[in-house]
């Protein structure tokens, strides 16, 4: 996890309240959006590297309204409750590069809750020595990549600006 921003109660570092608001920013960018929400007891030594994060039974996938924080304490509702939901944290982990906010809750301290914005995963197709054909239509470049072996054809519309970017991607 690259560079972190974290908040901790009591803390006396100097961007502590800078983190919060740069957290908060975040958990509101959250609203209407699903997340996944996970909950796992801390090892000792709190590392979250340590933790098995893959999916297990009581993860839970909501979409969260109207998140927001009040003083220390971060809000939300599920769209399947009415009342609003809270929980106060002794720290926040924000890791931006993953999309993740670790919160480690102030009346369970042996607990952290991981929320993570699901990521786009791209499959990808892997063709050896493709048969390639092209051809210009209209404005655009078509491009025909067929994998015999595999039986996979992919169709690929190139604009002017994106063939042209594909030709200067490849090395002379």
């Amino acid at each position: 996890m690259a560079s972190p921003i974290i908040w901790q109660k009591d803390s006396n570092n100097p961007d502590n309240g800078n983190n919060l608001s740069l957290i908060s920013q975040w958990w509101e960018n959250l609203n209407l959006q699903q997340v996944s929400w996970q909950q796992r007891i801390l090892p000792p030594n709190e590392d979250i590297n340590e933790i098995d994060w893959n999916s297990q039974r009581f993860d839970e996938k909501l979409t969260l309204q109207n998140p927001n924080i009040r003083g220390i304490t971060l809000y939300w509702f599920k769209s399947s409750l009415k009342e609003e939901q809270s929980t106060t944290p002794r720290k926040l982990m924000l890791d931006m590069s993953n999309g993740n906010l670790y919160i480690y809750p102030q009346s369970q301290p042996q607990l952290v809750v991981r929320i993570n914005k699901p990521q786009v995963k791209y499959q990808t197709l892997e063709f050896k020595d493709p048969l390639i054909v092209g051809d210009i239509v209209g404005e655009n470049f078509v491009m025909l990549l067929r994998d015999k072996e595999q039986q996979l054809q992919v169709k690929i519309t190139l604009s002017p600006s994106s063939l042209s970017q594909l030709l200067n991607s490849i090395p002379q």
